[in-house]
């Protein structure tokens, strides 16, 4: 028998004979102590830094846990905080990395010309080599991904697999294979005429709700989609939309990806598709796919554009796999 079993045994006949001393009715009427409050489950933790980077742009990013990097960019009108569900179920398993992209919350860099996405796959270059963190993981989304894509193409060393959530790489509209290719060409016309050129005509009178209405009545489908939103709906959006008074004062915001570069990825990738998304991205991804025979594509029936916020269970195991498979 253990130490711990007769020890047991000592403190249980100790019991026994402490309750026979007392008195009958003081044996019956004494009451167990109350259980102890249930403790609160210890809250996800991520620790807020920023990255000085060699041409003096700040990045400011959160990060936890250790192990294989998993870096997370998010789109326009967002910022890191875009993620925050996701960090802590993927720090379980590895280091998690989510930062704003230059001019947005709440980075202050000051605007500089020339600003596109592939700025920001230059910045995230730079990120991943001062913090040693290649070669990485990469989950884009949006114009997230639309920087992933050049990062990948680009600077292949620093990738080690990459997830595209729905890049607007309009661009590549021209390049839709097959029976769409026409679909293609002519979105990429109405994409110009109807939402890039009211967006740049806005900007270019510091209409900053106007530029941002542009937009988002266009995607949506619909005039007025802007003005439905609430007042705190509008301040959410309009916090992150300084990225596009940049692009829109001397830089581009959908600049070339040739189809050879898109080609020429090496990285493992994954594909995420909202079959309910806006149209142009799902021309876009054909294109993609055509372009990435090997590339993994998963298309969720019941999502938009933010399966990462309509599927995010399904969507983490897809990149969960993606990186068991190329660890």
């Amino acid at each position: 028998m253990s130490g711990l079993s007769r020890r047991g045994l000592t403190l249980a006949g100790g019991a026994a004979g402490l309750a026979a001393a007392l008195p009958a009715s003081a044996a019956r009427t004494r009451k167990p102590p109350p259980a102890p409050a249930a403790q609160p489950l210890p809250q996800f933790k991520t620790d807020a830094l920023v990255a000085a980077l060699d041409d003096g742009t700040q990045l400011y990013y959160v990060t936890a846990s250790i192990g294989a990097p998993v870096i997370f960019v998010h789109g326009s009108l967002s910022d890191y905080s875009y993620w925050q569900d996701q960090l802590g179920p993927f720090a379980q398993q590895y280091r998690v990395l989510a930062y704003s992209r230059r001019y947005n919350w709440p980075n202050q860099n000051p605007a500089r010309r020339g600003y596109s996405a592939v700025v920001d796959a230059g910045d995230l270059a730079r990120f991943i080599t001062r913090l040693n963190l290649a070669p990485a993981h990469i989950v884009g989304h949006s114009y997230g991904a639309f920087a992933a894509l050049f990062l990948a193409a680009r600077h292949p060393q620093l990738v080690r697999t990459v997830t595209l959530a729905e890049p607007p790489a309009m661009s590549l509209l021209a390049h839709v294979p097959g029976d769409q290719a026409a679909a293609g060409a002519a979105m990429l016309k109405d994409v110009r005429a109807h939402m890039v050129a009211p967006m740049k005509a806005a900007f270019a009178k510091h209409d900053t709700p106007g530029g941002v209405r542009a937009f988002i009545d266009y995607v949506k489908g619909k005039p007025g989609a802007w003005d439905a939103f609430s007042d705190a709906e509008k301040a959410a959006t309009l916090k992150d939309a300084h990225e596009w008074e940049v692009i829109f004062a001397g830089g581009e915001l959908f600049p070339e990806l040739k189809p050879a570069e898109v080609a020429g990825i090496t990285a493992p990738v994954l594909m995420l598709s909202g079959a309910k998304s806006y149209p142009f991205l799902g021309l876009i991804d054909q294109a993609l796919a055509a372009l990435l025979p090997g590339a993994q594509h998963i298309v969720f029936p019941n999502a938009t554009h933010q399966m990462w916020l309509e599927e995010p269970q399904a969507c983490r195991e897809a990149v969960f796999k993606l990186i068991e498979g190329h660890g």
